[in-house]
């Protein structure tokens, strides 16, 4: 999807340039893993450029937020099986929570930077081909792409914790990267159940 290809060339361009910069050096021994910082041992690769400064996670975190809670929305309304439901209205009361607590630690940060309160085009664009999903097909399409946000908002957390800039929202990556990381587990346990029986209940 558009947002997650333009997460992902971010990585590769980083790597490149790193790449780039370590070429001049053919004695450097030291393995690529000794960089990885220890804050956050998911992480497989470097942190993008737009994942590191403040304002940049910020939209990242809050986009991220606006994802789960209106996929969820649609859930809530559409999903056959009783776990995905309770799954679903369990995502919009905790990303109601990041959200705030977002905001929270922005305003204590000091920093001057607003939260985006619609989605992007590409989130816009990722709820849409949600929408349009058949209904005998929706607990799958939804489980699916809550597995691979909720990855990808626990990179985006653990990566900030590590290499973040600013102090206050370093924390609220780090507090909030183990919450993400239960999201993902309970969404990834659904995905194989779903695989394996694929009922409605």
């Amino acid at each position: 999807m558009p947002r997650h290809l333009l997460i992902v060339g971010a990585a590769v361009a980083a790597l490149s340039l790193a790449a780039c910069g370590q070429a001049a050096d053919d004695n450097a021994t030291a393995p690529a893993e000794s960089v990885t910082p220890d804050a956050n041992p998911a992480a497989t690769l470097p942190t993008p450029a737009d994942e590191a400064s403040a304002p940049d996670f910020v939209r990242l975190a809050a986009e991220s937020d606006m994802f789960e809670i209106q996929s969820s929305q649609m859930a809530v309304e559409r999903a056959q099986n009783a776990e995905v439901k309770e799954f679903a209205q369990m995502m919009i009361e905790a990303h109601n929570q990041s959200t705030a607590d977002l905001k929270a630690a922005v305003q204590a940060s000091g920093q001057a930077i607003t939260p985006p309160t619609q989605p992007s085009e590409e989130v816009a664009d990722e709820l849409n081909d949600l929408r349009e999903v058949a209904a005998g097909e929706f607990d799958e399409a939804y489980i699916d792409e809550q597995v691979e946000a909720h990855q990808e908002a626990l990179n985006l957390m653990q990566r900030y914790a590590g290499d973040g800039d600013v102090p206050e929202l370093q924390a609220f990556a780090a507090a909030t990267a183990p919450l993400i990381q239960q999201h993902l587990d309970r969404a990834k346990a659904l995905q194989e159940q779903l695989g394996n029986d694929g009922s409605a209940m």
